[in-house]
């Protein structure tokens, strides 16, 4: 039977390797065989720049309401501090 390998553990037993690790040995302790770990540096390298990249996503529509909602709030606080303060800015 096949193992599933969760990303977590993935990048763990991938990143162990790239910091200098025995990939013999770092194959041994995990239970799999070199060429798996091989192919899961590739994936890893190949997708490692999209960590920097601004997230693409498009966003829902409840997450837009939500986004919405929170800066309603925030300009409703800052519109009462400048109330407060009488608008002079302190």
């Amino acid at each position: 039977m096949r193992r599933k390998w969760d990303a977590r553990t993935k990048a763990r037993v991938v990143l162990a390797g790239l910091m200098g690790g025995c990939v013999t040995d770092i194959c041994r302790e995990n239970g799999i065989r070199p060429g798996l770990y091989y192919k899961w540096r590739g994936q890893f390298l190949e997708k490692a720049h999209t960590l920097f990249e601004q997230d693409q996503r498009p966003q829902t529509p409840a997450e837009l309401e939500a986004e919405n909602a929170r800066l309603k709030r925030l300009v409703g606080q800052l519109t009462l501090e400048l109330d407060r303060d009488g608008g002079s800015g302190r």
